[in-house]
């Protein structure tokens, strides 16, 4: 290839174009596996729950347990990517990069050494053809010399002076000619020897280094493409283990543990009602425990409630009324969540418990050392935050042996409160708190409260406002069924109405999602009670049905 130089020149510079092409293509690909292992992060990251947060609570399930642990996995996962980027960089482009730059300067210099060689090789050929060119003339030179000698000496008018000049010039010129054949010779020998060296030493040695450059440049292309595909396979047994990982937690859900969580969760405690009484529609009907108890006071003579009339005063839904916090013994819980609650607020009083003897301990620590070295502090500095944790402490502890208490009460190691005790939030005021208490037989509704079945039990109903009196003039909502009441239920608070079990009732007003359904005793006895606790017979034909 001594003679195509230039398409060496042309074919290397090609070899680095796409050793450069091949630089770039590692590079966007290490782009895009970091780009996706942020996405990858961002997914997972989504996906956590929240701290303190309901999530949190429900992730006690084996099913969301296997969920966390893929979140977790898949964060690894991308981990493994954000690895193989980084090899890649450093393995590949960084070092090729380099390798690129190494590659020009030696290129440069090859064919720098190249032209250097042609340069002289063009010289001598030029200094060899001068040579030859002066020989040449010199010859031509010579002989119209000796034509011109020759030609003064056969002619016989010539003088012997001009004849001796002509022969002197012919000398002269022969002379020359020796002089330039010889010089031709001497610059002939040198052009082949430098020939010779060129074609078969100097070209062959440049284009030989050029050929080792070139093939260093495949095999390196090829070693990294090697470390491309070995980038990946090493980081595979990870994701394997991060698969497998997987794998096995959805392996470990088990639908029975969940099962039983969610009994854990929401059972309440409350035993399945028992059988219906039959009742002898023949005889007068006969008030409800529930129902003479609350509407005694509003006079004994009334005759049978009429839906056709109009109601006294709408009572606004309580869930409105009653947006703030439950009371803070839970008694508006049924008995088994009311028990969990407690549990849970004890064992968060004695953790901040614990914190607060740990903090005092350290002081106590810190005051025993002021006191061994006074140049070290003043021990009295510490005696009044140890005083406020004492405080702390001592009133943490009355709040333990208070929900205490009430958590042995649920549990029923402790005798339950009376219904006096039970009664304070203002809505009723008992009569007759000796009659109550010997006639009183306790039973638990599903809400966690504690309500009593009395016999004639008299009691006082808070007076109507002026606020239920803005309502007389409106049109009372018709009714669209019956319910039967499966629980007590008493409803303290504003907007409700209290049941007897096994009371039927009159419904103006389904569930609309709330858990709350609206019913009416009698014409000036209508409210809301929780939908569980009823069961609901809707007339198909009713208006508003």
């Amino acid at each position: 290839l001594q003679d195509q130089f230039d398409n060496l020149e042309k074919h290397t510079q090609w070899g680095i174009d796409v050793l450069e092409k091949y630089i770039k293509f590692v590079k966007e690909r290490t782009e895009i596996e970091l780009s996706y292992a942020k996405q990858l992060r961002n997914l997972s990251k989504k996906y956590q729950p929240k701290k303190n947060s309901k999530e949190e609570e429900e992730y006690r399930y084996t099913s969301t347990r296997a969920f966390l642990a893929t979140l977790n996995e898949m964060n690894d996962y991308a981990g493994q990517h954000e690895v193989i980027s980084e090899n890649m960089t450093s393995l590949i482009t960084g070092e090729l990069t380099r390798y690129v730059q190494e590659l020009k300067q030696e290129r440069k210099s090859h064919f720098h050494d190249g032209r250097k060689a042609q340069q002289h090789i063009e010289t001598c050929w030029k200094q060899l053809e001068a040579s030859k060119r002066r020989f040449e003339r010199d010859c031509k030179e010579a002989d119209r010399a000796q034509q011109y000698f020759e030609k003064m000496d056969a002619d016989i008018n010539v003088t012997k002076a001009d004849v001796e000049k002509a022969r002197q010039q012919a000398q002269l010129r022969h002379q020359m000619a020796e002089d330039s054949k010889a010089e031709y010779s001497s610059t002939l020998q040198k052009f082949n020897s430098e020939q010779h060296d060129h074609y078969y030493t100097h070209i062959p040695n440049i284009f030989q280094k050029i050929q080792e450059m070139e093939e260093r440049r495949i095999v390196r292309i090829g070693e990294s493409m090697k470390t491309f595909a070995e980038v990946d396979r090493q980081v595979i047994p990870i994701i394997g283990k991060c698969l497998d990982e997987i794998t096995k937690a959805a392996e470990s859900i088990d639908h029975k543990t969940d099962s039983q969580l969610v009994i854990e969760a929401f059972k309440s405690g409350f035993e399945p009602p028992g059988d219906i009484d039959f009742e002898d529609f023949t005889q007068p009907m006969k008030r409800t425990v529930s129902e003479s108890s609350l509407s005694n006071s509003r006079g004994d003579g009334k005759s049978e409630p009429k839906f056709g009339g109009k109601s006294k005063g709408k009572l606004w839904p309580f869930i409105k009324k009653n947006k703030g916090a439950g009371p803070e013994d839970f008694s508006n819980l049924p008995p088994e969540q009311r028990r969990k609650k407690l549990q849970q607020k004890v064992d968060e009083l004695n953790k901040d418990i614990q914190k607060e003897m740990d903090q005092r301990d350290a002081l106590t620590k810190m005051k025993d050392v002021y006191i061994k070295n006074p140049q070290m502090g003043d021990a009295a500095s510490v005696d009044h935050r140890l005083s406020e944790l004492g405080q702390n402490i001592e009133k943490l502890r009355l709040e333990v042996q208070k929900f205490e208490g009430w958590l042995a009460e649920v549990e029923g190691r402790l005798p339950t409160r009376t219904e006096q005790a039970r009664r304070q939030s203002g809505l009723y005021e008992a009569q007759n708190t000796s009659a109550v208490n010997s006639c009183a037989q306790d039973r638990e509704s599903p809400d966690g409260s504690y309500t009593e079945e009395q016999s004639q039990e008299t009691e006082m109903k808070v007076p109507a406002t002026d606020f239920d009196d803005e309502f007389d003039d409106e049109e009372p909502l018709p009714t669209i069924g019956t319910c039967k009441a499966l629980y007590t239920f008493e409803g303290q608070n504003e907007g409700t109405i209290s049941v007897a079990e096994g009371e039927m009732l009159y419904v103006i007003e389904e569930d609309k999602g709330d858990g709350w359904t609206r019913i009416r005793r009698n014409e000036d006895e209508e409210g809301y009670v929780p939908t569980s606790y009823v069961e609901v017979y809707l007339d198909k034909n009713a208006k508003g049905a």
